[in-house]
């Protein structure tokens, strides 16, 4: 019985894992929801705040985009302080090429990221803090770190769910 057992555990393994690699490259459809809450858990540990008690925003721009976020009550003062330093610190580390955050935050590399990396040294990134948040404006004036920065975006727009237009403003 013992070996029958480890024979289909064996079998539903190499199933998993032929139906896994037998899916298309194609980009990720919206989360189910089980999915979403792993994602949101991991944002939490790895944005240090609560994602229910904050809002995150991601506009798309001719050269570049925004990513804002805001704490949902302007009392909520723990949130609006770890908010910024998170921006702050993800202003620092996209500037040299570090996409950790997002890439854990999503278990997955975010399309755009390997151009952003590349061209790192032609994307600009601004922090700027907002009365209930704060936000990071990038922009850059080349148009293959343009088009990076709009995958990127709309790939957090729609794991983020959070109704962002996915076309540029």
């Amino acid at each position: 019985m013992k070996n029958l057992l480890s024979i289909l555990a064996i079998l539903v393994s190499s199933a998993s894992i032929a139906a896994a690699q037998a899916q298309p490259a194609t980009s990720p459809a919206p989360q189910e929801p089980a999915n979403h809450q792993q994602m949101e858990h991991r944002g939490n540990q790895g944005m240090g705040f609560d994602q229910q008690k904050t809002t995150h925003h991601f506009l798309l721009r001719k050269n570049g985009g925004v990513i804002q976020v805001t704490a949902k009550s302007a009392a909520d003062k723990d949130s609006l302080e770890e908010i910024r330093m998170h921006l702050q610190h993800i202003r620092r580390a996209f500037q040299a090429g570090e996409f950790n955050i997002p890439m854990f935050v999503h278990d997955q590399t975010p399309p755009g990221v390997p151009v952003m990396t590349r061209l790192k040294d032609q994307i600009h990134y601004k922090y700027e803090p907002l009365e209930n948040g704060g936000r990071v404006l990038i922009s850059s004036e080349n148009p293959e770190a343009v088009a990076a920065l709009h995958e990127f975006l709309k790939f957090q727009i729609t794991e983020h769910r959070t109704g962002d237009p996915l076309e540029v403003k």
